[in-house]
């Protein structure tokens, strides 16, 4: 996390986690003017989380996945993929000579370190199996564990502020306790309804 990059910026009031898809729809001309570069020379950019409660200045790497629909007027439907997370140094309204935003980078390295103990995936499985998701793949990553959770943007922050495997396993762990304990409760509450 010692080196600054510069990237283009699009401040959004999402926090995608890594791993996860997002759709965007492309208006802006200055973002119609990203859209192409990106297009043109394959590069990635980041979406900073744009709330007051982002005091840290996360935000997250994203790579163009798809573009799903291209208007007449130059808007567009895109999905992209979060391939990693960063801390904001220094803003920029502008890239000049570019339309689009900017800034200044430490990337967090957020695919580092990211597999989970054993005891994470029999709770993470049992979870899902309560919530009857069948999982095709017996191999996560604490991100697909932690983007499977939905987690609110609160929660998105303080996990992603987190940069050791264990502090982020620890947090997902307190999350699925807390998910299971909520869906313990709905099953016992339905089992007490009664039809007259």
């Amino acid at each position: 996390m010692d080196v600054l990059k510069k990237i283009p910026v699009f401040p959004l009031n999402i926090l995608p986690i890594p791993g996860e898809l997002i759709p965007l729809h492309i208006f802006e001309p200055r973002y119609q003017q990203l859209l192409k570069d990106i297009e043109e020379k394959d590069i990635d950019f980041g979406i900073l989380f744009a709330h007051p409660r982002n005091e840290k200045r996360i935000g997250s790497l994203v790579r163009l996945e798809s573009v799903l629909k291209k208007y007449e007027t130059g808007e567009s439907d895109i999905v992209v993929k979060c391939i990693d997370t960063f801390i904001l140094s220094r803003f920029f309204n502008q890239m000049s000579p570019k339309l689009y935003p900017g800034g200044e980078v430490f990337f967090l390295n957020a695919m580092d370190d990211i597999k989970v103990s054993s005891s994470l995936v029999i709770q993470f499985e049992e979870y899902m199996k309560q919530r009857n998701i069948k999982l095709n793949d017996n191999e996560y990553n604490i991100h697909d564990i932690a983007n499977e959770l939905d987690l609110d943007l609160t929660d998105r922050v303080k996990y992603l502020k987190l940069l050791t495997s264990n502090k982020r396993q620890e947090f997902i762990r307190g999350r699925l306790m807390f998910r299971k304990h909520v869906l313990d409760c709905e099953l016992k509450s339905k089992n007490n309804f009664y039809l007259n």
